[in-house]
């Protein structure tokens, strides 16, 4: 199982938020594996000598690059769902049956997952 990330859940990672925090310690717990996209951390990072908690934590979470096919594939979402947010897009890409998607913007990535037809546990942070 994996735990997808959006911004949210990082930027919760960055406050120290302990709710979020706990929630990821149990996943690892359990054996899950943490993901994001690069586009995802671009949304995040402002500073790295300002996240420090975020530094400490990235190199915990598998991060997967985006290539043209993803840009394509996410492009082509949100044509389905008449979204515009290609970074929710690529991260809904990510997230296969089962996973949990810990996300600032349930709604948004609950209709990108239904186009998919992707059940996932998505947690709002």
């Amino acid at each position: 199982m994996k735990v997808v990330l959006d911004a949210g859940a990082l930027m919760a990672i960055d406050r120290n938020d302990r709710r979020v925090l706990g929630l990821i310690r149990v996943a690892r717990r359990e054996g899950a594996v943490l993901t994001t996209c690069s586009p995802v951390v671009g949304q995040v990072w402002r500073d790295g000598a300002q996240q420090a908690n975020l530094a400490r934590v990235l190199p915990m979470i598998d991060l997967r690059d985006v290539d043209l096919d993803d840009s394509k594939d996410g492009g082509e979402l949100l044509r389905s769902t008449k979204g515009n947010d290609i970074v929710d897009a690529l991260l809904s890409l990510l997230v296969s049956q089962g996973d949990q998607l810990f996300t600032s913007d349930p709604k948004d990535l609950n209709e990108l997952l239904g186009a998919r037809r992707v059940q996932a546990t998505v947690v709002k942070v």
